[in-house]
Formats: structure tokens, C-alpha cells, sequence
């Protein structure tokens, strides 16, 4: 299977279960001075966790472009010596803003 095929399949996996498909947003974050890079598929909903701004939707699904090169996973000293540790990659996300919880989140994943 092509990495093109698994993206494809997850997404549309989530689509048929009523979660928005949205873009990959910038591997520079715009408005956020805490991060320098992107590094997790969460950022681009930040305020939404912190409760600084209100979800329009109940679900989401996104394949984050991601750069990990310092702070807490530092993949950057992993690259080499590991296999599976690489600074760039792309995260597949499915999230939910109070719609669903572990219940329906599990069988899921």
C-alpha cells in the first residue's frame, strides 16, 4: 500500500463518520509566538482546546504536516540511529470538540 493510499483511506474513513476533512495548515504556525514549527496536529485547533474560541464544527480530520527539531519530542537527536524517527513527517489526526467521547472515540482507532 502507497503512502498516498493510506492517507486517502484514513481520511475517508473519518469523512463517512460526519467529521470535516480540513487542510494541513502551515508548517510555520501564523499567531502563535510558543511554537516556531508545527509539531502535532492539534496546533491549528489550539484555541479550541484552550477554549479561546468556539469550534463550528464537531469534528475534524487532518493530515498535519509536522517538524519536530527541538522541545519536548525531539526527534532531531533520533534521526539516524532509529529507523522510524524522522524530522518531517505527516500526522494523521481525527478529533473531536465535545461531540464524541472514549465510547465512540475507541473502536475508532
Amino acid at each position: 500500500m502507497r503512502s498516498a493510499d493510506i492517507r486517502r483511506s484514513f481520511v475517508d474513513f473519518f469523512a463517512e463518520r460526519e467529521h470535516r476533512v480540513l487542510p494541513s495548515s502551515p508548517l510555520v504556525p501564523h499567531g502563535d509566538a510558543t511554537l516556531l514549527f508545527t509539531n502535532a496536529g492539534m496546533v491549528q485547533f489550539k484555541d479550541y482546546f484552550t477554549g479561546a474560541a468556539t469550534p463550528e464544527f464537531g469534528r475534524a480530520v487532518t493530515v498535519q504536516k509536522c517538524l519536530r527539531v527541538s522541545g519536548k519530542h525531539n526527534d532531531l537527536e533520533n534521526v539516524g540511529p532509529s529507523p522510524r524517527h524522522h524530522t518531517f513527517f505527516e500526522m494523521l489526526d481525527n478529533f473531536s470538540f465535545g461531540d464524541y467521547f472514549k465510547q465512540q472515540a475507541i473502536p475508532y482507532a
